[in-house]
């Protein structure tokens, strides 16, 4: 008697590995990491993703995030969570894409790269923001020492760069 045929289940991608990177860890990384977080969980695939935020510098390591960028995101819905990190060397390795917020950004974090591969995986944020592409903007401002309207500029822009994001990767069939 034949055994009965085995029946594979379906291989589930691993998840993509996002990592936002900003100067501090307290304003536009964790707003990134909120923003998509609240997109992915909107499109039901908060499974298919995984996110995280870390800044270049430890000066507000275990910190939250700033209070002003929380009330921002609060009043559109979007939660900020965690405590500010550094960059370490194992998040080359854990993550698929780091996703700066700025030119200098992505030059420190470029230069902490182990090796060549490692750095083509480093981009800045508003690169998947088509409008940004266009007109050569591709940093997002630093809101830290501005008024409130520099936080709701922010998650605007992150906002069109978070949803580019999400559409290159369905286009990539990572999604």
């Amino acid at each position: 008697m034949e055994p009965p045929p085995r029946i594979l289940a379906p291989m589930t991608p691993p998840p993509v590995r996002l990592l936002f990177v900003c100067m501090g860890n307290i304003c536009r990384s964790p707003t990134a990491e909120g923003v998509m977080a609240h997109l992915l969980e909107r499109d039901g695939l908060t499974d298919a993703v995984t996110l995280d935020s870390s800044g270049t510098g430890g000066w507000h390591a275990g910190s939250p995030p700033d209070e002003r960028a929380t009330s921002a995101a609060a009043v559109r819905g979007i939660a900020l969570q965690g405590a500010a990190r550094q960059l370490r060397a194992s998040d080359f390795d854990d993550f698929d894409l780091l996703l700066c917020a700025d030119a200098d950004n992505l030059r420190d974090v470029r230069a902490l790269a182990p090796d060549g591969a490692a750095r083509g995986r480093v981009r800045r944020l508003r690169e998947f923001d088509r409008e940004a592409v266009a007109t050569g903007d591709l940093d997002i401002p630093d809101p830290y020492y501005g008024g409130a309207d520099g936080f709701e500029d922010v998650l605007d822009l992150v906002d069109r760069a978070c949803r580019g994001l999400l559409e290159d990767l369905r286009k990539q069939g990572r999604l």
